[in-house]
């Protein structure tokens, strides 16, 4: 494995014969777009649903939207949503999403570089993770890229871990 990319992800997924499903915002397809960049990226990659407006979120994604009134959508809890939603209808293992500001002006009460990224896996846990960037609207974006999939990469190591565990006997 190297550096965290959508190589890495593949790879495991493959390994493990499990899937993956990608819900964007503020990436607009990027992720989807990173992961597909892999040759052989279709033995693991669903599907993905660039949802920019909250009506997406909500009708498509199944986004609480009471959350997202009280909110807005740069939010911890609707990356989560987004993640488990799309992993639902994409019929897929693993869900990640990605909800933040890229600027130029905020959004929702949050400054620019705002941003969530959220993972649900098949165990039912979702980790996520809030980021400041700094730097331009590109920059915002390609970053919150790579930190989605390191968050992916790091919760499919940490899945492999704990069903060792259990194989083992809990020790």
């Amino acid at each position: 494995m190297t550096g965290g990319g959508a190589a890495d992800v593949l790879e495991l997924l493959v390994a493990r014969g499990e899937t993956l499903a990608v819900a964007e915002s503020l990436t607009g397809g990027m992720v989807a777009a990173e992961l597909t960049g892999v040759p052989g990226a279709s033995r693991a990659f669903r599907g993905s649903v660039t949802a920019y407006a909250s009506e997406v979120k909500r009708g498509v994604l199944g986004v609480d939207a009471v959350l997202l009134a009280e909110r807005g959508a740069v939010d911890a809890e609707v990356a989560r949503q987004m993640a488990e939603g799309v992993r639902r209808l994409m019929g897929a293992d693993w869900g990640v999403s990605t909800t933040g500001v890229a600027g130029p002006d905020p959004q929702d009460g949050q400054p620019v570089g705002t941003v969530h990224v959220a993972v649900a896996g098949p165990r039912g846990g979702v980790g996520g993770l809030r980021l400041s960037l700094d730097g331009d609207r590109a920059g915002i974006r390609s970053e919150s890229v790579q930190a989605a999939l390191r968050l992916l990469l790091g919760e499919l190591i940490e899945n492999v871990r704990a069903q060792d565990t259990e194989q083992r006997g809990g020790s």
